[in-house]
């Protein structure tokens, strides 16, 4: 019988350790099946962060780096420039790359340095246990906002694509998310896109991904996929902030 859906050659074939219903493991496929059609294997290199996602290095079957909490860009930076040929990501939650990590992630864009970010947006800091992230929406109720967040406490969370748009550094810029098999595909294609583009020299580009955390939301899988598609979308809408002024839109 031929064989119609198998892994990626770039992902190891070894269990993940997210909580049940968290995206982390679609966004990691979707990465290691994009290096495998760009025949770009041997070319890779990522950039661990520190957060869930801190063992991705045991996961993608390609060189990785391991960087300090928030420094991923930096690291990425370093990396580029000695090695330009190469095609270097970096792969960072909303705490490391929007929180300790701002300043090297508006940094890099700006200057224009010629890596990827793979940015996950779950709208909380999970591995430490659920409290307010950068991201949480307004409402949004954590270990350090029982009540929900208060734009006149906590200020308004912060958006990302939007907040790079116009630095003149920034090449493509893309939201997804992960809540259905369609919307999956689009970040298939986002990915390739940013990968693509850096490839080509044109600049910084980044991908946020809309991100399930059922564990500190609360949910089941499937509610945590709902309330994605409810109350995230709404106030990070979907699509390309940025593209080459040659590229078609998606």
């Amino acid at each position: 019988m031929k064989k119609i859906f198998t892994r990626p050659e770039s992902l190891n074939d070894i269990p993940f350790h997210y909580c049940p219903g968290c995206t982390h493991g679609i966004a990691h496929r979707l990465v290691a099946e994009v290096i495998d059609e760009m025949d770009i294997y041997e070319r890779a290199l990522g950039i661990a962060p520190v957060g869930c996602s801190v063992f991705i290095f045991n996961y993608l079957n390609i060189d990785m780096y391991q960087a300090a909490h928030g420094r991923a860009p930096a690291v990425g930076t370093g990396v580029k420039r000695v090695l330009p040929d190469r095609l270097v990501f970096t792969y960072q939650g909303d705490g490391d790359a929007a929180a300790i990590g701002t300043g090297e992630l508006v940094h890099a864009a700006a200057r224009g340095e010629k890596i990827t970010v793979i940015f996950i947006n779950n709208a909380i800091y999970a591995m430490t246990g659920g409290q307010m992230a950068p991201t949480t929406l307004l409402g949004q109720k954590t270990t350090t906002t029982p009540y929900g967040r208060d734009k006149d406490v906590n200020g308004l969370p912060v958006k990302v694509c939007e907040m790079l748009a116009p630095l003149d550094g920034t090449a493509y810029l893309a939201r997804v998310s992960l809540h259905n098999p369609k919307h999956i595909a689009m970040a298939k294609k986002a990915i390739r896109k940013a990968f693509d583009v850096q490839m080509r020299g044109d600049g910084f580009t980044l991908v946020e991904i809309l991100s399930a955390c059922p564990t500190n939301w609360g949910l089941s899988p499937l509610e945590a996929l709902k309330w994605l598609e409810e109350n995230m979308i709404s106030y990070y809408p979907l699509g390309e902030y940025k593209t080459p002024a040659e590229e078609v839109q998606l």
